[in-house]
């Protein structure tokens, strides 16, 4: 059991975490390949090791014990068109290709206790117009490269008794933002350089089950991560006025069922992703997020395929206040920084997956993610045109383990 610990824990390290736009705002719908082939379901459907940071309640359903390597290749599209004053300027970020690794780890310690660990990447965001050009005349993307990485540890603990579940996952939250721009307009050049937090959280879970359905919740805490220099490289846009290095991943409640008859299996989860309260996001009028998944399983001895359609309204929403907010943010600001630099608008996700078992003990899951272009235009600082255009697909593949 120690040396699969320690596998775990070293194959995550070697992954590492790298930034990615995820998708229902700054995060990712789904944890592992088999719930993101469900479009993110898996608040009340288990799925093995990977439910340790979708709902912990549910790795009870792991036999003995089980681990899961795998990792997305997440390749977001997004396009910024801006005006500045002369003419409108167009490029594409070349921030389209990013790795986002997993690791889970459950197993049984008798009728009543479950243990897991694992290490996962969990969101984040990021564009790359640095090549593109400054020009005083006309629109520019500001040569903006914003980075944001997030990856969390946690260590799930459950307890079962009968059809009931309840479990709760101490957090400990890496995350590392860089965010530079340049615009010849004004005397603005400024990069924060890259800043790193570790903080803690938590995630509890709860689960019960009754002939075929099963009824699941959770609540994930805020984590206040603080970045020094986020403060004032967006000071530079407000006067001096902003002085919050904090960007907080939000918290999240959600509930979720499933029912399971014969080789199928539905599954709907709702969940609010609580960005109005989370610091920093909550400066640039980033709005909670009502996320409703629907899945379909059917699974067989040999194989299993799954269908899944996540929704949810973007976070972001065009400001019109000319008079600095309470951060000291006008809505031209907000606007700017948020469709170019953090522009986390799509809204709807289809997914496809399913898992080949070569044997009793080892299996394959495979999943591939698709949401469709989504365009906003809203007024820059300058009082122009700003639009993004965003699209994203991902593939996702893990390799499962039952000992």
């Amino acid at each position: 059991m120690k040396k699969t610990i320690k596998l775990a824990v070293v194959a995550a390290l070697a992954l590492g975490a790298t930034s990615a736009f995820a998708t229902n705002g700054a995060t990712l719908i789904g944890m592992g390949a088999k719930a993101r082939g469900m479009a993110g379901t898996g608040i009340g459907m288990s799925h093995g090791a990977e439910s340790a940071l979708v709902n912990p309640a549910l790795i009870t359903s792991v036999e003995s014990t089980e681990i899961s390597f795998g990792g997305t290749l997440f390749m977001p599209n997004v396009k910024n068109t801006n005006n500045l004053g002369g003419g409108d300027s167009s490029a594409e970020s070349t921030a389209d290709m990013n790795v986002i690794p997993e690791v889970s780890l459950a197993t049984k310690i008798n009728d009543n206790f479950y243990v897991g660990i694992g290490m996962w990447g969990t969101g984040g965001m990021g564009v790359d117009y640095r090549d593109t050009k400054i020009d005083t005349a006309g629109g520019t993307q500001l040569n903006m490269v914003t980075n944001l990485q997030l990856m969390q540890f946690g260590v799930p603990l459950a307890y079962k008794m009968d059809a009931f579940s309840i479990a709760v996952t101490p957090i400990l939250q890496y995350g590392s933002l860089d965010v530079n721009y340049v615009y010849t307009g004004a005397p603005l050049a400024t990069g924060m350089g890259v800043a790193q937090d570790l903080k803690f959280g938590y995630n509890i879970g709860a689960s019960y089950e009754m002939n075929g359905l099963t009824v699941g919740a959770i609540y994930k805490s805020k984590i206040d991560m603080e970045y020094k220099g986020f403060a004032s490289v967006i000071g530079n846009f407000s006067a001096g006025a902003y002085n919050n290095d904090k960007l907080s991943t939000p918290a999240e409640l959600g509930i979720g069922v499933s029912y399971a008859m014969s080789e199928h299996t539905v599954a709907l989860d709702y969940k609010q992703i609580k960005w109005s309260s989370a610091k920093g996001y909550e400066d640039f009028a980033w709005d909670d997020q009502n996320v409703i998944s629907l899945g379909y399983e059917y699974n067989t001895d040999a194989w299993a395929l799954r269908l899944g359609y996540n929704y949810a309204s973007s976070p972001i929403s065009e400001q019109t206040n000319a008079t600095p907010n309470s951060a000291g943010l006008t809505g031209g600001v907000i606007n700017t920084f948020n469709l170019l630099g953090f522009p986390g608008i799509v809204e709807s996700h289809y997914a496809i997956g399913g898992t080949y078992n070569i044997n009793k003990q080892t299996s394959v899951d495979l999943a591939f993610n698709y949401a469709p272009e989504k365009t906003e235009t809203y007024k820059n600082f300058v009082g122009q045109n700003i639009t993004t255009k965003h699209s994203q697909t991902a593939v996702s593949a893990q390799l499962t383990f039952d000992f």
